[in-house]
């Protein structure tokens, strides 16, 4: 009974759009749990069927695009100083490192950035503000958000498709994955920061 409300409640004509919501919202509030929504229909879909991978795929790749062009399109807009919030120390240091980061490579900058929400902001402000070639860029970010919506419905595919027990059991521990997985990369990035 509880597998069945599970279902139901998930994999509803509305759970794709909710995903796309956070995903999206994501890009701006990086609390909001767009990478867990993804996982967890991943597991679903490995599970059940409904949604379709493949539409988890899809719709994570197109709303995480359209998250990281919305804040290039701020920064490009708006700017990099404009509100006092961007002008903290700490926030100036992160917009610091994404200038540095983008003039040492942009494709490698955006698709590691993809992965590290706090990283991703500042990247896609800065490369508003630094008004990069906007038909490069959104190449490059749709690209990114290919791969990381692949890795991240594939995670919870995988966890569904090795745990037995069904939804139930899978969409919890690969989200718990993701988030582990997530905070291994948030480590590894900040190690290579120095």
């Amino acid at each position: 009974m509880p597998t069945d409300l599970l279902t139901a409640s998930l994999a509803g004509p509305w759970s794709l759009a909710l995903m796309c919501l956070l995903v999206v919202g994501d890009a701006f509030f990086v609390v909001l749990p767009g990478e867990i929504a993804v996982t967890a229909l991943g597991a679903l879909a490995a599970t059940t069927g409904t949604p379709p991978l493949w539409a988890v795929v899809v719709c994570a790749a197109a709303a995480a695009t359209v998250g990281d062009a919305c804040c290039y399109l701020i920064g490009r807009l708006v700017g990099t100083e404009r509100w006092r919030w961007m002008r903290a120390p700490r926030v100036q240091q992160a917009l610091s490192w994404a200038r540095r980061r983008l003039d040492g490579g942009m494709a490698t900058v955006l698709f590691t950035a993809r992965f590290v929400p706090f990283a991703r902001l500042a990247i896609n402000l800065v490369a508003g503000a630094s008004r990069i070639h906007p038909p490069r860029y959104l190449a490059l970010v749709a690209l990114a958000a290919t791969g990381w919506a692949l890795y991240q419905a594939a995670v919870g595919a995988a966890v569904a498709a090795i745990l037995p027990g069904g939804p139930l059991v899978a969409v919890p521990v690969s989200i718990v994955i993701a988030i582990g997985l997530g905070v291994l990369i948030d480590l590894a990035v900040r190690r290579t920061r120095g």
